[in-house]
């Protein structure tokens, strides 16, 4: 049976069933022609670890995917689609745009404050902005063989017990919406195998003298003599000299198994938990520049958090509706096959935008008042230097 790669082919072993399981199981390795020399990845255990249920397809390549069980997915738990709620969307009055624009003027050092306190009304626009976000928390679970040097000690193997399934395995899940990876040795699936670095002797070729034992001498730099006819005093003429890596045996101890020529492999379980945002923004088109925005908040108009949410309806901007209804069934589609829902939030935020249109000396001009703070723009004040008149 062939894994992909062109020369190599991987044995296969049947193994005789294990437990409650009465399905024979196949493990493969491809192992390398000269395991001494050919460093890479662990393999997993080529000997008979036992079935292990769950996990069927698990490499040291990369992770396997585990799909949740059904009886995970969270659904909407029998109940109707919330009723049509009444929308009350905010608006700021003249008094409370004419104070933010006094405070405004008062907070520039060269700014006099008649205008915006001398200013005529003209018109009151609302450009209201809303944010519209659904968060999506869900938790996925993924297992891959690991290996680590062997110390000594037990080994927990099949022989101690049948292995967890891979969503029966005990996590400890951080908060709701707040993302966390924990990895996690799943029980008995431990095995001792050989380290495929070193062939399970404790020792690899030294890569700096690449097994010779010698390397150049550094003080001759491999001439032999230091001067004209002076003979090289570290290396007696020779331009060679003990490597120091290896101390001229030729052979390091492996880092991989630490020197112990056995490496203890098992099962990890990588659980993640993520918070998945989708976020839509109304475009008004007001003329504001939206990137002042950053730097206010604005008010929560609706909040929904739920095991599932239904789609906003009837929301005074369509598109916010329907941004809603994208966001639940993009995020249904994408995370319910594969990952476990843990819990759905969708909120709705006002930001507040008026622009105010106003006469100051017969002259038009106009300001906007902006987010829960109510700050100001205003690029075209009329009375910006009032410290330099005389």
């Amino acid at each position: 049976m062939a894994d992909g790669r062109q020369g190599i082919r991987v044995p296969t072993q049947t193994y005789g069933t294990v437990g409650q399981t009465s399905a024979q199981w196949t493990f493969g390795v491809a192992l390398p022609r000269d395991m001494a020399q050919i460093p890479g990845p662990y393999a997993p255990p080529t000997y008979n670890t036992g079935n292990i249920s769950g996990y069927e397809g698990t490499s040291a390549a990369g992770g396997k995917h585990c799909l949740p069980p059904p009886n995970l997915f969270p659904g909407h738990g029998g109940g109707q689609q919330p009723p049509q709620r009444m929308w009350n969307v905010p608006a700021i009055s003249k008094d409370e745009a004419q104070e933010a624009f006094i405070q405004y003027a008062s907070s520039k050092c060269c700014y006099s404050t008649d205008p915006a306190k001398e200013m005529v009304f003209d018109d009151l626009q609302l450009f209201n902005t809303y944010r519209y976000k659904l968060e999506t928390f869900t938790e996925s679970r993924s297992s891959e063989w690991k290996a680590e040097p062997y110390g000594g000690g037990a080994v927990d193997s099949y022989l101690r017990g049948t292995a967890p399934l891979p969503w029966d395995v005990r996590a400890d899940a951080p908060g709701m919406f707040r993302e966390k990876t924990q990895r996690i040795r799943v029980p008995h699936t431990s095995a001792l195998t050989a380290c495929p670095t070193c062939g399970s002797t404790g020792r690899r070729h030294c890569s700096k003298c690449n097994g010779n034992s010698k390397q150049q001498c550094g003080r001759c730099h491999g001439r032999g003599v230091r001067f004209v006819d002076e003979t090289c005093d570290q290396c007696s003429g020779s331009g060679m000299e003990n490597c120091q890596e290896c101390s001229g045996m030729g052979k390091i101890a492996c880092n991989d198994c630490g020197g112990k020529g056995q490496l203890l492999s098992f099962i990890e379980l990588q659980v993640e938990w993520k918070n998945n945002v989708y976020e839509y923004v109304a475009d008004e088109r007001s003329g504001f520049p939206i990137e002042l925005f950053k730097t206010v908040t604005g008010e929560t108009l609706f909040v929904d958090d739920s095991p599932m949410v239904y789609p906003v309806i009837s929301f005074p901007d369509f598109g916010i509706s329907q941004a809603s209804r994208n966001a639940v069934e993009q995020h249904l589609a994408q995370f319910a096959p594969t990952k476990r829902i843990l819990r759905q939030r969708q909120t709705i935020e006002l930001i507040l935008l008026t622009r105010v249109q106003y006469s100051w000396h017969g002259k038009p001009y106009s300001f906007y008042v902006y987010g829960k703070e109510r700050k100001v723009y205003a690029e075209d004040y009329p009375q910006k230097c009032c410290c330099t008149i005389l």
